[in-house]
């Protein structure tokens, strides 16, 4: 594999993943009764909206449907991808359910 297709497949792979992430996201809003755009939208107030959040939130299912995305895991996936606001929006959330 040429340096060219090498690096096409790491964007690739990256991509896919950015994309899981949203959904992991979305799906453990929609579990939790929040609104993910909303969330989103406090976390990031400057950008217009997120067109991979409304394409992720096309492929999540009722929350009856979905198996439990437990806290840590959408607060980690999304610290990987350097969204730390979202997470601390995230967390915010998370500690009202918790009081």
């Amino acid at each position: 594999m040429d340096r060219k297709a090498m690096e096409e497949q790491v964007i690739k792979s990256y991509q896919q993943d950015e994309k899981m992430m949203i959904l992991i996201f979305g799906q453990w809003c929609i579990n939790n009764d929040l609104d993910p755009e909303q969330l989103y939208s406090e976390a990031y107030p400057n950008q217009l909206k997120n067109q991979a959040l409304v394409e992720a939130m096309e492929l999540t299912v009722p929350k009856k449907e979905s198996e439990e995305i437990p806290d840590h895991t959408v607060l980690h996936v999304l610290q990987l991808f350097g969204n730390d606001d979202l997470a601390f929006i995230v967390q915010r959330e998370i500690d009202k359910r918790e009081a």
